[in-house]
């Protein structure tokens, strides 16, 4: 009869189990995907437990936005990101295309390469960055043109966008975009897919025109892939939404987004997602070891709108 006799403090941690196996097999069928990595299970599994008791309330997300938010690729073909929206005839002329598409070649295999630093690549990444601004600048840029760019390009946010964008907005959950692109092009894409809800706030390289609509110049701190964390520490602080919401579902697709969380105070519990979009083989073990999930060669939002609807779904009036 000792069968019966299992001490109290077992049940509670029977229950949680039974939760997860729960959770797991039917709340979430989309971890099942074959595109899903995860170095630790069990802890993927317990944040998003503890997030789900912790509710919407409790909740901001944080993502990047070019191959993030955006598809890699559609049909095979790169997907523009909000640098290469502008080239575009309207914008800039052919001189400039090839020469940022130079500098696109020599500094993108450095951004990418596991086999080099942070450290290695920051001053390289200003160098690619600072070379490119001054090309715009000198195109004279004009803010009329914009919308007209976008329409025209390829840009496609992943499949599933609409649910994400829009979900986080029903529940008022902040969503903080972080962008090394230009914040001008990144807020027209989103505004032309009909999601730029008044809880998405942008944390980008913003263009800064003239009494004529000219580009004269760039505003503020030159934002990169890898110091978005000084972004994220001096923006998080004013963001007075971000009070009392401790847990963190962070979306990139590059090592360096990881430090877009470094500004949240009195984090609790945080789940990384990344998307490892490019140079699969190469980058695979670094991106395994660094982020909680890992969605490889996956231009859905599947996963992150799972994850959502799970953690949101016991706590949708708190």
């Amino acid at each position: 009869m000792q069968i019966y006799h299992i001490p109290w403090i077992y049940t509670p941690v029977r229950s949680v189990l039974a939760i997860w196996h729960q959770l797991t097999k039917t709340e979430i069928p989309e971890l099942a995907k074959c595109s899903v990595l995860m170095r630790e299970r069990s802890r993927v599994e317990e944040t998003i437990y503890s997030m789900q008791r912790a509710g919407a309330g409790s909740l901001h997300v944080i993502s990047d936005f070019d191959m993030t938010l955006t598809r890699f690729a559609h049909n095979g073909k790169r997907v523009p990101t909000t640098h290469n929206i502008l080239d575009n005839r309207l914008l800039i002329n052919e001189d400039c295309t090839r020469k940022m598409r130079e500098l696109l070649n020599t500094y993108y295999p450095i951004e990418i390469d596991a086999g080099r630093t942070v450290e290695e690549k920051l001053p390289l990444m200003v160098e690619w960055w600072t070379k490119v601004h001054e090309l715009l600048i000198d195109q004279r840029i004009r803010k009329d043109m914009l919308a007209q760019a976008v329409k025209e390009s390829s840009a496609m946010l992943r499949e599933g966008h609409k649910v994400f964008f829009d979900h986080l907005a029903e529940l008022q959950v902040p969503l903080l975009i972080f962008s090394a692109g230009v914040g001008d092009v990144l807020e027209e894409v989103i505004r032309q897919n009909d999601v730029f809800h008044p809880n998405v706030h942008v944390i980008s390289n913003y263009m800064d025109f003239d009494h004529t609509g000219v580009l004269r110049a760039f505003k503020g701190q030159l934002i990169h892939t890898f110091n978005k964390r000084e972004g994220a520490l001096s923006h998080a602080a004013r963001l007075t939404e971000l009070q009392g919401r401790p847990n963190v579902l962070l979306l990139g697709d590059s090592l360096g987004d990881l430090t877009m969380a470094d500004g949240v105070s009195e984090r609790e519990n945080i789940l990384t997602i990344g998307f490892l979009n490019d140079q699969v083989e190469e980058r695979k073990e670094s991106y395994i070891n660094a982020f909680d999930i890992v969605l490889v060669k996956d231009e859905t939002m599947d996963v992150p709108n799972g994850i959502l609807r799970c953690i949101t779904s016991l706590g949708r009036n708190k």
